[in-house]
């Protein structure tokens, strides 16, 4: 048994490969989209495909997934096979729009379904309707394996299969994926390869005088997480994936040496935000924590989020307001679907989706009160498990 669709996709990309079509890789800029275009940009240049772009959002400028100002950039490239990874799910518009522009739309993703499935070509998501394959739970890395895997069969050495799986530990950690079935095999697997791997990005991390005083590789691994999460775009291309490509150890290092500075600084600034995240909510007394503030970097909300809704046990809403609209990112305790939670309240709001204990959202400013109240009102259904009235003390 195979995830729905996946075949299909190897098929048509093979097909694109065969005819010296056009491809695209279109990834979510996290360290799981990151990794997963990666592998997929691997396998086909294996294969002797035709990558004409890679691109990753700016969710400053664009908000998460497929954006407008994507598309505009990359409509010189129509026609062409249009593949999004580790995201796509919920970009409905956006889809039909690629359509039009010219763009043969695949999506591989793994995110929440919401309201049905985008009009692409083909789609690739476990949770979709229809998808026998027992486990759901997989990284957007983890599907792009899995597909390598088919485009590849015989083709794949083992020193191919150790690299990507490499990546794939370090997506599905960072994602935080569960870690049980067979991710935890590609998380065993991959980690056990880490500190001999050929890429000199991560072979960099290893050599460094910070890295060795770390006692195991899973505290070793959380620092690497945590570096390539920072945000360090250079020619549209997050610092994760120059980093992950990189041919040089020496200028890995260098790379990695600026991101430690960097990564103090976003300390500092998260610091920042949660004090005042928390002077905003000390007088409140609301069964969610909904803030937001025009001053706060987009990057930051996530970090901030996940601090404060461990710290309350409330569902977290924490967004970035613009000038016509916010977009903001959330995190709720265990028990409460997030993205279920805002289906419920979607006539608000402009995109939203995710995973159940994290997830985002994009909406207009006239509406964000509403959204909240909408939220409070549909919080206590019995499909999520009552809690005591927020108390920030």
């Amino acid at each position: 048994m195979e995830i729905k669709n996946l075949k299909k996709v190897a098929s048509r990309i093979l097909k694109a490969i065969g005819n010296k079509e056009k491809i695209i890789l279109y990834g979510d800029a996290d360290l799981d989209g990151t990794a997963a275009v990666i592998i997929l940009k691997e396998t086909l240049q294996n294969l002797g495909g035709k990558i004409t772009a890679i691109y990753f959002p700016d969710r400053e400028l664009e908000g998460y997934g497929v954006s407008e100002i994507g598309l505009n950039l990359l409509k010189k490239f129509a026609p062409a096979l249009f593949i999004t990874l580790d995201c796509g799910i919920g970009n409905f518009k956006e889809v039909i729009k690629a359509t039009k522009l010219g763009f043969e739309v695949i999506i591989i993703d793994h995110h929440q379904i919401l309201d049905g499935l985008p009009q692409a070509s083909i789609v690739v998501d476990p949770k979709q309707e229809g998808d026998r394959y027992p486990f759901k739970e997989f990284a957007a890395a983890g599907i792009a394996y899995k597909l390598s895997l088919i485009l590849l069969e015989n083709r794949m050495t083992e020193s191919l299969k150790k690299s990507f799986l490499e990546l794939v530990a370090l997506a599905t950690i960072a994602d935080m994926m569960p870690r049980e079935e067979e991710n935890k095999i590609f998380i065993e697997q991959g980690l056990s390869f880490l500190e001999s791997s050929w890429r000199p990005g991560i072979q960099a991390f290893f050599e460094m005088e910070p890295f060795k005083s770390y006692d195991n590789i899973l505290q070793k691994v959380s620092k690497m997480i945590s570096i390539l999460n920072v945000r360090d775009v250079q020619q549209g291309l997050p610092a994760s994936f120059r980093l992950l490509t990189s041919g040089s150890t020496a200028e890995s290092k260098e790379l990695i040496e600026n991101l430690f500075k960097k990564s103090e600084l976003r300390k500092e600034k998260i610091k920042r935000v949660l004090e005042e995240v928390e002077e905003k909510i000390s007088k409140k007394t609301e069964p969610i924590i909904f803030v937001g503030s025009s001053g706060w970097g987009f990057t930051l909300l996530s970090p901030v989020a996940s601090i404060i809704c461990r710290r309350y046990q409330r569902p977290t809403f924490i967004f970035k307001k613009l000038e016509a609209e916010s977009q903001g990112t959330v995190r709720t305790p265990s028990g409460i679907n997030s993205v279920s939670l805002m289906k419920k309240c979607s006539k608000y709001l402009l995109t939203y989706g995710g995973h159940p204990l994290a997830s985002g959202f994009r909406l207009k400013n006239e509406n964000l009160e509403k959204f909240k109240k909408c939220l409070i009102d549909n919080l206590y259904e019995p499909s999520a498990p009552v809690k005591e009235p927020y108390n920030s003390h």
